[in-house]
C-alpha cells in the first residue's frame, strides 16, 4: 500500500461507521480525524494558519470522540451564511489534515472536499434496518430506528446543501459497504484489500 493514503468514511446512523473508521485507522497505523478534531483544526486555521506544531499537537493530544459519546445533534438545521463560513473553514482544515499525512476522516463531507486527491478513497457505510435496530437498542442508548432515520435526514440535508450532491448516492463514493452480515473487522480487511488492488492496478 502506498505510504500516503486518505480514507473518508460517510455512514448511516446505527451502522458502526465510527467503529469501522477506528478499526481501519488501527490496522493501517494512521490517524483518525472526526468532527471534534476537524472543528479544532478549523478554529486554529482561522487564528494562526494551523502550523506544523499545531498539527503535531492535534495528533498527539486530541483524541477522537469515543463510542461512549453519541452526538445526536442537529445537522442541516441552521443553514446559512454563518454556517457556510464554518463549513468552508472545516473544509480547508480537512484539506490541510489530509495533506499532512495518511489518515481516516470521519464525516464532515470529506468525500466531497477531498474528491480531487489521487490518494483519497471514499467509503459509504450502510446496513439493513434489522441490524440498525439492534445497534440502536444495544449501542446507541436505546435509540429507535425512527430516531436513527431522523438523524440521517438531518445529515443528508447538511450534505446536500453544502455539496450539491445527494447524500448516500453510491456514485459519490469509491465504495459502498453493507456491514449487516459481516464483522466490522472483516469489512475493514475487505476495504484494505480493495484499496491495495486499486493501487496495484494504477501502477500497471
Amino acid at each position: 500500500m502506498d505510504k500516503n493514503i486518505v480514507i473518508s468514511i460517510s455512514r448511516k446512523y446505527g451502522c458502526g461507521g465510527r467503529e469501522l473508521a477506528q478499526i481501519l485507522a488501527e490496522k493501517l497505523n494512521i490517524k483518525l480525524y472526526d468532527r471534534k478534531i476537524v472543528h479544532i483544526a478549523a478554529a486554529k486555521l482561522e487564528t494562526d494558519d494551523l502550523n506544523e506544531n499545531d498539527l503535531l499537537e492535534l495528533e498527539n493530544t486530541v483524541n477522537p470522540l469515543t463510542m461512549a459519546f453519541f452526538p445526536f445533534r442537529s445537522f442541516g438545521i441552521n443553514l446559512g451564511e454563518a454556517s457556510r463560513g464554518i463549513f468552508l473553514s472545516e473544509a480547508k482544515a480537512i484539506r490541510r489534515l489530509a495533506n499532512s499525512g495518511s489518515c481516516v476522516i470521519l464525516g464532515r463531507c470529506a468525500d466531497f472536499v477531498l474528491d480531487d486527491l489521487p490518494n483519497h478513497f471514499s467509503i459509504f457505510v450502510t446496513a439493513d434496518d434489522e441490524f440498525r435496530i439492534e445497534r440502536g437498542k444495544n449501542v446507541y442508548g436505546g435509540k429507535t430506528l425512527k430516531e436513527l432515520n431522523i438523524e440521517d435526514k438531518k445529515r443528508g440535508r447538511y450534505y446536500n446543501y453544502y455539496t450539491g450532491k445527494e447524500w448516500g448516492d453510491p456514485t459519490n463514493y469509491n465504495l459502498v459497504v453493507n456491514v449487516s452480515k459481516f464483522s466490522l473487522d472483516d469489512v475493514a480487511e475487505a476495504i484494505i484489500k480493495y484499496i491495495e488492488e486499486v493501487q496495484v492496478n494504477r501502477t500497471k
